[in-house]
């Protein structure tokens, strides 16, 4: 079984954050997590972004920030378009110290930081601004002017109130011996299967647990079901299908890892309150 694992990341030149710039290869790492907080834009490229339990689209001009063992992952779509590339810095909360956050002169990035356990999607034009700061910043080579572009975007991300959280049952991983790493092992296993047939048992024995009582563990972590999480993965999967391509709805239905059309115009219909068809309709302008 996938699961979200810990990456380690080894700061360059010895620097206190990272500032990267990534091709194709940066959406190739599996759904992880990592201590250090990560404000991530999408320069090209378009597929699903997995933060926690939440999956959405994205594309080029995406601009995320998320918390501290957050576990994510960017997955693209088979047809994305120009070559995909990203700007990322990452950072852990106590860079500059352990209360410098908690200073009265940065309040608003103290409490931007509290937001980002849930994950932060900002749109609008915040978005054009952030990009052209990351830009600049992963450009300079002067330390002390790096280090005010840093604070210089975190400060833009929080004055802003063009913004959602992606995650709103905060997911993140505090502790390694929490119980939140089976949950975390059992998501990774849905990021890369939810299309496909899903075994209860092959996943309740991964982590040790027999289907019954693995089923009560994730209700209480979760307050959903296993299956309730599967039907949420592949009816995000759907509408996004139904919106941005022209895929007949059986093949939607399929492609969403539903097997029988009739339970997905169920599952659908229970979901979205409407038909798949009424659905791309509505969002396609055809009617009100």
């Amino acid at each position: 079984m996938s699961k979200a694992s810990l990456e380690a990341l080894q700061p360059l030149k010895k620097d206190s954050f990272l500032v990267r710039k990534f091709g194709p290869e940066g959406f190739e790492a599996p759904f992880h997590f990592h201590p250090e907080y990560e404000i991530t834009y999408i320069t090209n490229g378009k597929g699903k972004r997995f933060v926690g339990n939440n999956m959405s689209g994205f594309s080029a001009g995406d601009l995320v920030l998320l918390g501290a063992n957050l576990p994510h992952c960017w997955k693209l779509d088979a047809e994305h378009g120009p070559t995909p590339g990203a700007i990322v810095i990452q950072f852990s909360k106590d860079f500059l110290g352990a209360q410098f956050f908690k200073s009265t002169e940065l309040g608003t990035i103290h409490k931007l930081l509290e937001k980002s356990s849930a994950g932060m999607r900002f749109t609008g034009k915040i978005n054009e601004e952030v990009r052209l700061q990351m830009h600049h910043l992963q450009m300079e080579n002067d330390p002390f002017i790096r280090l005010m572009g840093l604070l210089k975007i975190l400060h833009s991300l929080s004055t802003t109130r063009s913004y959602s959280l992606l995650d709103k049952n905060k997911f993140a991983i505090t502790h390694i011996e929490s119980g939140f790493e089976k949950i975390n092992l059992v998501y990774a296993y849905l990021v890369d299967n939810f299309q496909n047939h899903i075994s209860l048992s092959e996943v309740s024995k991964s982590i040790n647990m027999t289907p019954n009582a693995f089923c009560k563990y994730f209700k209480k972590i979760t307050r959903k079901t296993f299956m309730e999480a599967v039907i949420d993965f592949r009816i995000n999967h759907a509408t996004q299908q139904l919106i941005d391509t022209d895929k007949s709805i059986t093949h939607v239905c399929y492609d969403s890892g539903f097997r029988d059309m009739s339970h997905f115009y169920k599952m659908f219909a229970a979901r979205m309150k409407m038909s798949p068809l009424h659905y791309r309709r509505q969002f396609l302008g055809e009617i009100n």
